[in-house]
């Protein structure tokens, strides 16, 4: 399994922007398709945004489309999250994870701890 960590989380106004990495450990990390999911409390784990292993398709849920963006710099072992115009409703313990770059999370065999995104109005 690849072995995954999150950074980039905290505290932002709601109209702010945050960029969240995730940071893989194996160097093969271009081989995989990779994703990012949220979940807020008392609510289930959701679908953010998902990209192959060349970074040429992307998948984004439809409330974050226009105002978040997946990449990946794969000579780098890193993917990102760049979240902009941050709503309240954003708030959540964000994860990332490898093996696919759709939403159905069961697609998906490794997963990092999370990092928390906090947006104030």
């Amino acid at each position: 399994q690849v072995q995954l960590v999150e950074s980039g989380g905290g505290l932002a106004q709601a109209g702010g922007s945050l960029r969240l990495s995730c940071a893989a450990s194996t160097r093969t990390f271009s081989d995989y398709a990779m994703g990012w999911f949220r979940q807020a409390p008392g609510k289930e784990r959701e679908f953010v945004a998902g990209i192959v292993f060349n970074g040429r398709t992307t998948d984004y849920a439809d409330s974050v489309k226009g105002r978040f963006a997946i990449s990946r710099d794969n000579t780098k072992n890193t993917g990102y999250l760049q979240m902009n115009n941050l709503k309240p409703e954003d708030t959540a313990v964000y994860y990332c994870a490898t093996g696919s770059y759709r939403s159905d999370p069961r697609l998906y065999t490794s997963w990092g701890r999370g990092t928390q995104v906090t947006v104030s109005s």
